[in-house]
């Protein structure tokens, strides 16, 4: 049976987290300025082409056109209107976005977008993947996560074990898997074929440790990763399976370059940006029918809001990618939009001090450096949605201007730039913060 109408959570709603876990999912939508919000799990980011066309036409039909990718390679629909609810959730279902209703808001999986693609890597994760999924779903302790638990599964390149997971997954040569707990350098090696069930299990003693303690993500628990990883391990080896330790620092690990990427084979996969993470139907559509008529008929969001199309032909590759530039999708690193993101900002949120996106949309000119550090504009100090890493944090203030800083280490190394409400101070602080600096 279709899953019932979405809820609309209330902060004081005893259903849910004494803290107030108001985590949207596509069954529990948040009210924002401009209607309601549904964020539409992708684990690993791995999208049918028809699935895709759902969603671009439920954006068209019931919400404001546009399709926003988050940090975790999931969908937004956003001007959504309360009426629409048991319709969305019926044609989720039926487009296989709603395997479990209980889990549909904990399904957060990132995984490497160019595993299996480019030779790279390790080992293809997808095989992961689907089994990740499906245990998670299957899993009735897995329900109690928090909508902001996050697994990433990386195929040995370093590109996601990067990003700060909850629990990570990290193909070896040797055909082993790490298993990483939090940003701790400690891993588990467990054999490849057993991973996702390791990963599994060290979400749900994560609920074990956490219960009481108001934690939704490993970096919360009282005691840090620490316990929670020799917890993990005692629970693996108790059930007789094979488990060694190794210590492997935390990469920086980098998002997939943009462009054509070749391929191992007689294909390549086209890697694009969207511009501040949103797309309107015809940049959508764009990127639909060429999956279709020319790709593997899947797109793989990536969390750095970029879309990977696998499969083009290579004779193809060249010509595809000059038709996605020509509707407004980023195809190269000179593009003055490659390393820029921005929060909704006004009018979507009511907590935005500014319209984040406008202002960003002004103030960046010209191409970046090859080196020049990913920016990130938010309308609060609240920041949804940046960046790990090294990055340059734009945030809009109550007098009408931004305060610009660099942060490394998630640390500020020195004072914040103020700008008022001129438009070309704002680029040039943008623009000189962003050099390379050692």
């Amino acid at each position: 049976m279709p899953p019932p109408a979405p809820h609309f959570a209330q902060p004081d709603d005893a259903r849910f987290r004494s803290r107030g876990d108001a985590c949207p999912g596509a069954l529990r939508l948040h009210r924002a300025d401009d209607g309601a919000l549904a964020r539409v799990r992708v684990p690993g980011g791995v999208l049918a082409v028809d699935q895709a066309d759902g969603l671009r036409e439920l954006a068209g039909r019931l919400g404001d056109g546009e399709l926003y990718l988050t940090s975790r390679g999931n969908v937004q629909l956003r001007g959504l209107g309360e009426e629409c609810g048991g319709e969305l959730a019926s044609r989720m279902y039926e487009m296989g976005l709603l395997p479990s209703e209980r889990h549909e808001r904990v399904r957060n999986v990132v995984a490497s977008p160019l595993s299996g693609l480019d030779g790279r890597g390790e080992g293809n994760v997808r095989p992961w993947l689907t089994a990740l999924d499906a245990l998670v779903c299957a899993s009735e302790e897995a329900a109690g996560l928090s909508g902001r638990f996050l697994f990433a599964l990386d195929d040995g390149r370093g590109d996601v074990d990067a990003l700060g997971a909850d629990v990570t997954l990290r193909a070896r040569a040797d055909g082993d898997a790490e298993l990483r707990i939090g940003a701790l350098e400690s891993v588990a090696l467990v054999p490849a074929d057993e991973a996702p069930r390791a990963a599994l299990l060290a979400a749900t003693v994560f609920l074990s440790m956490a219960a009481g303690s108001g934690a939704w993500r490993v970096a919360e628990l009282p005691g840090g990763p620490g316990p929670l990883f020799d917890a993990v391990v005692r629970r693996w080896g108790a059930a007789g399976r094979p488990v060694a330790l190794g210590t492997v620092p935390v990469p920086d690990g980098a998002p997939p370059a943009l462009g054509v990427v070749t391929g191992s084979g007689d294909t390549d996969a086209l890697s694009v940006g969207l511009p501040l993470g949103r797309a309107d139907a015809v940049r959508w559509r764009a990127l639909t029918e060429l999956a279709r008529d020319h790709g593997a008929g899947e797109l793989r969001l990536t969390p750095w809001r970029g879309v990977v199309v696998p499969g083009v032909r290579r004779e193809r590759a060249s010509e595809a990618l000059d038709a996605l530039e020509a509707v407004g999708l980023v195809t190269g690193d000179r593009s003055p939009w490659t390393g820029a993101g921005a929060c909704i900002g006004r009018p979507g949120c009511a907590k935005s001090l500014a319209d984040v996106r406008s202002d960003a949309a002004s103030a960046l000119r010209g191409a970046p450096s090859v080196d020049a550090l990913p920016v990130y504009w938010s309308g609060c100090e609240r920041r949804c949605g940046h960046p790990r890493g090294a990055w340059v944090d734009v945030v809009a203030g109550p007098d009408g201007g931004y305060r610009v800083s660099v942060v490394r280490d998630g640390g500020r190394p020195g004072a914040p730039v103020r700008v008022a409400g001129d438009p070309v101070a704002l680029a040039d602080a943008v623009t000189a913060a962003r050099m390379p600096r050692t």
